[in-house]
């Protein structure tokens, strides 16, 4: 139960010292951060920058259980704003760009991907053949994610070229919905399946 000490943490304040919250706009290129509030800048560049004004708006750390390769539980402490900045930025930009389907299946490979590289097996050939196929899906990353930054992180908007969501089509206005009848047989379809197991498991 002991809490970590303030003077192990070197990047981040304590988010109770944090008095402004943040405001930032990342821009991101095939998956890849190449701007944050308009200013391009170099990848050592834009993670340098975000590890030291998110870490100072008390951001970024990180205590958890780790279940070591060697066989048991270790307690490890982190100090990486930049990192899960640009992690929940990234996801966020997915979940507008990706169909369901493919960010169901991104998340899974990007678990084995880390899971691989976690366990030292970085020249496993999985490794390399992932990579191929996050570069194929990254090809379509482009946008920009405004976060705010205030003890915690906030996500406040995205737009990209690229988005599946359509203002037009869900809007609870003048959007698009079925006709009743349409509405009728698409229910029936969409529990079909479950329906029918439901009832075959309990016909007793």
């Amino acid at each position: 139960m002991a809490e970590v000490p303030e003077d192990a943490f070197k990047w981040t304040a304590p988010p109770e010292r944090v008095n402004e919250p943040l405001t930032l706009e990342i821009e991101f290129r095939e998956g890849l951060p190449v701007a944050v509030n308009g200013e391009r800048m170099d990848m050592v560049s834009l993670i340098t920058m975000l590890n030291r004004v998110v870490g100072m708006h008390g951001f970024g750390r990180v205590d958890h259980i780790e279940n070591r390769v060697v066989g048991f539980k270790s307690r490890e402490v982190y100090e990486a704003p930049a990192a899960l900045t640009l992690i929940e930025a990234h996801r966020d930009l997915e979940k507008l760009i990706y169909t369901p389907l493919e960010y169901r299946f991104k998340k899974i490979v990007d678990q084995t991907w880390t899971d691989l590289v976690y366990n030292g097996l970085w020249h496993e050939p999985l490794r390399e053949e992932l990579d191929g196929l996050i570069k194929s899906m990254n090809k379509w990353v482009n946008g920009v994610v405004r976060v705010k930054v205030f003890g915690g992180l906030t996500i406040l908007g995205r737009e990209s070229p690229y988005a599946s969501y359509s203002k037009e089509l869900v809007d609870y206005v003048g959007g698009w919905y079925p006709s009743e009848e349409e509405a009728r047989g698409f229910v029936r379809m969409h529990v079909l399946h479950s329906l029918t197991a439901h009832r075959a498991r309990h016909r007793a």
